[in-house]
């Protein structure tokens, strides 16, 4: 039996499995979440270059990205909910169906209307992966669920942080027709994701019993804790995600306007904080279970706090630091977050995965969208 201390951020146990873990399955869902995620950052990237084509204003920019996280985040709870009492293995595949829809149509789009139906579209298949993906993940971890959410985060970092440099390095040289090449990325997830719907169609009638036995072991906390507790996580994702969120719609304008950079080189600044992002999501899972996680959650809430500060004083080297600094130390406690709420909630996965990389992130987004609407220019990036 497990032991869960009643106490907001304090230690959660969760049953633990004897099986181990399926690393096969693992590398499948978090190289999935790669594709994903590099899909998804990508639209973003391309703002300046939607702009100059369409001669888009900021107020249209923030409506694009604004449909994009309606769709792509704000869903997510929704799907979450359902699929926790009717799973579907193979909405992973038919998710990313639609994110194909949505890239060959964004490849094409002659007009703004046309541009916020494929943001949609790209949207809708971030909406289906991810409640999904995060059960599978859980499903293959064998008990090690930190372990398996950071596989699975990783991939999605690593993803926001290569869509950005490919966008400058194939869309903006090219074209916006070139964003049909990022299709090929779409069909090799749905045929890895098609797979990993097999697999987790026959593991989910061995999960039942499971569930219903580690079910049997948990002490339940008071509802009024785990309601508290939550909310305090959902508040600390949050303000994560929006700094994040507003870091890929806007960082690239500021660097374009303060160091009057090319879209391209900004962009491959811009990867640069993805990637330490990527990295401190690998390496937070690891030092969260040696220091505790709540240390590393408040560590990584208040750690980038004197970097962003310092942000719009320095030049573009110090600028590249600090925003490695940030990356790594913001991104440190993605998995304890999720972990400890998936805790707080056994058997309610999928409405975990949505809340947190849904709900908490679609809220960011919109900040980030309406922030960037009500500018005429850019100024400064630190709230």
């Amino acid at each position: 039996m497990s032991d869960v201390r009643a106490t907001p951020l304090g230690p959660v146990a969760a049953p633990s499995s004897r099986d181990g873990v399926v690393f096969a399955i693992l590398l499948a869902i978090s190289f999935s979440h790669l594709l994903n995620d590099m899909i998804q950052s990508m639209l973003p990237a391309i703002y300046p270059l939607l702009r100059r084509n369409f001669s888009l204003n900021f107020a249209q920019i923030g409506l694009i990205q604004l449909t994009f996280q309606i769709t792509a985040s704000l869903l997510q709870p929704v799907v979450g909910i359902y699929t926790d009492r009717h799973p579907k293995p193979y909405s992973l595949a038919a998710g990313m169906g639609a994110t194909l829809v949505g890239l060959l149509l964004l490849s094409q789009a002659p007009s703004f209307a046309i541009l916020l139906v494929a943001a949609a579209l790209v949207g809708l298949g971030s909406a289906v992966f991810h409640p999904e993906s995060s059960r599978v993940a859980r499903l293959a971890s064998g008990g090690q669920h930190g372990l398996a959410q950071s596989v699975f985060q990783v991939g999605g970092n690593a993803g926001q942080s290569l869509g950005p440099l490919l966008a400058a390095f194939i869309i903006v040289p090219h074209g916006q027709s070139s964003v049909a090449w990022f299709s090929i990325a779409a069909l090799v997830a749905i045929g890895v994701l098609a797979n990993v719907g097999f697999w987790y169609k026959r593991r989910l009638a061995l999960a039942k019993p499971r569930a219903r036995r580690a079910g049997a072991g948990h002490v339940a906390l008071p509802q009024r804790t785990v309601t508290i507790t939550l909310a305090l996580l959902v508040a600390l994702m949050f303000s994560k995600f929006f700094y994040l969120a507003s870091i890929n719609s806007y960082f690239t304008f500021y660097l374009i306007d303060r160091f009057h950079l090319s879209v391209q080189d900004a962009q491959i600044h811009l990867f640069l904080f993805l990637f330490a992002a990527a990295v401190g999501t690998f390496v937070g899972g690891p030092v969260g279970d040696r220091i505790g996680r709540r240390y590393v959650i408040w560590g990584s809430i208040l750690g980038v706090l004197p970097f962003t500060l310092a942000l719009p004083y320095v030049g573009l080297f110090a600028t590249d630091v600090l925003t490695v600094c940030i990356g790594l130390i913001l991104s440190s406690a993605f998995s304890a977050i999720l972990v400890y709420a998936q805790e707080l909630l056994p058997g309610r996965v999928g409405m975990i995965a949505g809340i947190f990389f849904g709900f908490a992130f679609g809220l960011g987004g919109i900040g980030a969208a309406l922030r960037l609407a009500r500018r005429k220019a850019p100024a400064v990036l630190a709230d």
